[in-house]
């Protein structure tokens, strides 16, 4: 049933392995090593590739890695059982020659591990036996109930209550009905208005009706009342009376510099101005900006990482009855040298429910936060516990470690030294933004923009958001803003920001195309093309975006999204890649490179967004929004952020 079992070091050296088939099982194991253990992430126990599924089990001790690989349309319940007996047999039987050392071949385990296989299998079968089978219909209660017993029978009572409620109904139509025939209209109109007043009032002042005063003398009043409404005295009297002050209701608020009817000329987008308008246009954007961002995005303000010598919030009891017994005199301190305490997995369970408390409060998703607290207890259970250390500073510096690993890029991304290359072979450098609603993709696009300008390279914005309302103005807006801040007086008489547009309406893909084209005949350095913010349900614009990556083939797709989210940036991310894979058509489809977070300047502290986004995608976050200027825009620095997750 098994095609594969290995175990093999931390290093690399395989020490045993046990193989069925003929098939080169490498390249399976070679991407669960570069996916799963060397990024942190094995609190997932299990990892499939191709039509393969690897399930594996750590060693902290020895470090060892006990690997076991199978067809994924088998369902083998017997596996972790079987990791967790193996793991034991082979370390109770080489315990003292992987002390010694613990990259030595093995040769002789062949029977303990048919023994142990064997009977992991019969504890499969014997689990599988004590199964309860499912219940036939004719065995569940509901086979035993008659049609008669299944009918909804009314009570009695309610429906008597009914009955006499609608002759109660009929009688008062009848009155009415000789009242109207005796009185004339008019009366019986005031009788209705005024038996809605006295309704009123008898529901106000429910001691009227249950004084003893009979029905005839109510009746008579009501009568009354009505002829005195429609007398004409009564007529003259509602017309002298003074009318009810109304009050005044909330007004709007007059905003300093909200214009009038003297700014809609200038306000006014809804078509192209002259040139000399447009230099006449006085825009108030800070010239001071220009030359603060030449060269590589400045990373986030670093802060002082002072160490605090006192515990965290989530140290627990045991951690200090610990330390107070490494402080019990000599004698304590000899015998906890001696011999040091291994840690195990009851001891982690509370440190890593508090740590996963706090991670979630710092807008980490809840599954990673699970998932990162279980890659944590997978690395240190079985480990030695040093004498003056305590388990919450263990779990908290291996947590800061692997977040730290997790946010460091796997590969260097350098926009400059690609877009010069790209310049070399006389081709445009492309990037696409794509996101969801309302994240900032044509700001962030605008900063990104100014920071390539002041590194001289020329940019044709490609408007290929054709249906937010606007998107096309904005853009334009911005054009003119950059252009200002870097006239063409400066740059050899060409303009560094030129927007390609061709309205509303229009095919996305096609503009994109264009917009390349259009590059490469004018020599300009860099594309940036902007997309229509999507949600990830919606499967036509997600069809779109996936046929616009497909058919222009950016050099880099780049997903915005806000650090304010928790959970919706997973399901944004995952399902923005998903659709994009599942619309290309291709083997190899070109998923998202990098992410843009934006906002990060809102969340004071609770950054766990950009740890959920690059745990997800395993892309580095490539810029950071921290504001609303044009040099509002850094560089990740993943201490900085790790910093701020484990305060």
């Amino acid at each position: 049933m098994l095609d594969l079992f290995s175990i093999f070091s931390k290093g690399g050296v395989v020490l045993w392995y046990f193989q069925t088939t003929g098939h080169i099982f490498t390249p399976s194991v070679n991407a669960l090593i570069s996916n799963v253990i060397l990024q942190e992430k094995t609190g997932r126990k299990s990892f499939e590739h191709n039509t393969l599924m690897l399930k594996y089990k750590l060693d902290n001790e020895f470090e060892l890695v006990f690997v076991v690989a199978y067809q994924k349309i088998l369902q083998l319940a017997y596996i972790d059982k079987f990791l967790d007996d193996i793991q034991l047999e082979f370390r109770d039987k080489y315990k003292n020659v992987l002390s010694r050392n613990p990259c030595s071949q093995i040769y002789e385990f062949d029977k303990n591990f048919r023994a142990v296989l064997r009977a992991a299998e019969e504890w499969g079968k014997a689990q599988e036996c004590l199964l309860k089978p499912m219940r036939t219909f004719q065995e569940s209660s509901k086979s035993k109930k008659t049609v008669s017993s299944m009918i909804e029978k009314k009570n009695i009572k309610e429906i008597k209550k009914k009955g006499k409620k609608i002759l109660r109904n009929k009688n008062v139509m009848y009155i009415r009905v000789v009242f109207i025939f005796k009185y004339g209209f008019n009366s019986f109109f005031g009788h209705f208005y005024a038996d809605i007043e006295q309704s009123k009032k008898v529901t106000e002042e429910p001691s009227v009706v249950s004084n003893g005063i009979s029905e005839d003398i109510i009746l008579q009043n009501r009568l009354k009342l009505a002829m005195k409404k429609n007398s004409p005295s009564a007529k003259k009297i509602k017309q002298k009376s003074p009318k009810e002050t109304v009050k005044e209701g909330k007004k709007p608020r007059k905003w300093d510099l909200g214009g009038g009817n003297s700014d809609l000329k200038t306000l006014d987008y809804t078509k192209d101005k002259d040139i000399n308008e447009q230099q006449g246009t006085n825009f108030s954007t800070n010239p001071e900006i220009v030359g603060k961002m030449v060269g590589g995005i400045r990373d986030l303000a670093t802060e002082s990482d002072s160490e605090d010598s006192e515990e965290e919030h989530f140290e627990t009891a045991a951690d200090r009855k610990r330390k107070a017994n490494s402080k019990g005199g000599i004698l304590s301190m000899f015998k906890s040298l001696v011999g040091s305490k291994t840690i195990s997995h009851e001891m982690l369970i509370p440190v890593l429910e508090k740590l996963r408390d706090h991670l979630i409060s710092k807008n980490v998703a809840s599954d990673i936060a699970q998932k990162l607290c279980d890659s944590v207890s997978e690395k240190l259970e079985g480990k030695s516990l040093g004498t003056f250390e305590s388990v919450t500073n263990i779990v908290k510096n291996t947590m800061t470690e692997s977040l730290v690993h997790i946010l460091s890029p796997k590969r260097r991304v350098d926009i400059l030294r690609d877009a010069m290359e790209a310049k070399k072979q006389g081709k445009p450098y492309v990037i696409t933004f794509c996101g969801v609603n309302g994240v900032g993709k044509s700001t962030n696009l605008a900063k990104i923009s100014f920071w390539l300008i002041e590194n001289n390279f020329q940019v044709l914005i490609a408007a290929c958001d054709t249906f937010r309302a606007g998107a096309v103005e904005q853009l334009r807006t911005h054009t003119r803003h950059l252009n200002s801040l870097h006239p063409p007086s400066k740059h050899k008489g060409m303009e560094m920001v030129k927007l390609y547009e061709k309205g509303y309406g229009k095919d996305a893909a096609g503009i994109a195309m264009e917009a390349i084209n259009f590059a490469k005949e004018a020599k300009i350095d860099i594309v940036l093309i902007d997309t229509a913010g999507r949600m990830q349900d919606n499967e036509p614009l997600m069809k779109a975006l996936s046929k616009l990556i497909k058919i222009n083939e950016p050099d880099m797709v780049l997903f915005v999204g806000e650090a304010l989210v928790g959970n919706e940036a997973v399901d944004q991310l995952v399902k923005f890649n998903q659709a994009i894979a599942d619309n290309s058509n291709s083997a190899s489809p070109h998923l998202i490179d990098g992410i843009v977070l934006t906002k990060f300047d809102t969340i004071d502290d609770k950054v766990g967004a950009a740890i959920s986004m690059t745990y997800i995608t395993g892309q580095p976050i490539v810029f950071v929004g921290t504001g609303q200027t044009y040099t509002d825009l850094k560089s990740l620095n993943a201490r900085v952020v790790v910093s701020a997750l484990m305060k």
